[in-house]
């Protein structure tokens, strides 16, 4: 007779346990429900704020980037495609590809003298005056915004940390912590390869040497036949 109650006892465990779990499952169901229609109600909102403020998202580049903060928030992305919805009411995906294509065109017109770096600054600049149209709305987070579409065409294009300066890389290959650190060392001496201050890091000859002939095997380092001394051309208006 125990066995038997124990039996039964089991069974309205489970009973209750499955009926906990439907529950569990139905308020799940229930808040992802809320929170999709939430996220529904925002992206609408979203929407006709960006129609309402169309130009300024356009013409102020603090306010783009303020709106396309607003986006990453909740998953939007308006520079999925040059065609899409954010595209046709924003044109910002046009202005990013077109920007895109700029940049493009700037890295390769300045490579033979750069090695295929170039300052952010720098390339704001060049932008400015490209193809004889004004760019001066162009700001970093535009240009790191669009160099991360550039991304599809391989490791060809990147952002590239120096110090406290911050290149653009646009040529394939990988630059070693030991090549930032040269092109740090450069970028404080007015683009001048300081070699004393290998030195100072404790380098042996061997890293030393790897260092500059990859540098100079991409063009990034110049080497001055009179004096011998070393240089990074897409530093040298540091010194201006």
């Amino acid at each position: 007779m125990r066995r038997n109650v124990g039996i039964g006892a089991v069974k309205k465990q489970n009973a209750a346990k499955s009926r906990l779990t439907q529950k569990g499952t139905e308020i799940a169901e229930l808040q992802l429900k809320n929170v999709s229609q939430q996220m529904e109600t925002f992206k609408k909102s979203l929407e006709e704020f960006a129609a309402k403020y169309k130009s300024q998202i356009k013409k102020n580049p603090e306010f783009r980037s303020k709106f396309q903060t607003m986006c990453s928030k909740i998953g939007v992305d308006p520079l999925a495609s040059s065609k899409g919805f954010w595209a046709q009411l924003l044109g910002v995906g046009d202005f990013y590809y077109e920007l895109g294509v700029q940049i493009i065109e700037v890295c390769l017109a300045t490579r033979p003298s750069n090695g295929g770096i170039i300052t952010m600054t720098d390339l704001c600049s060049e932008l400015g005056k490209s193809s004889g149209k004004t760019r001066k709305d162009v700001q970093p987070d535009d240009i790191t915004r669009a160099i991360n579409k550039l991304s599809v065409l391989g490791d060809g294009f990147k952002m590239v940390k120096v110090g406290k300066i911050v290149m653009i890389q646009s040529v394939p290959g990988e630059l070693s912590t030991d090549h930032t650190t040269a092109l740090d060392i450069a970028s404080n001496n007015n683009g001048k390869l300081a070699f004393d201050t290998f030195n100072q890091l404790n380098w042996n000859g061997l890293r030393i040497s790897a260092v500059v002939d990859g540098l100079m095997e991409q063009g990034m380092l110049w080497v001055d036949e009179v004096d011998g001394t070393h240089w990074v051309p897409a530093l040298f208006h540091r010194s201006l």
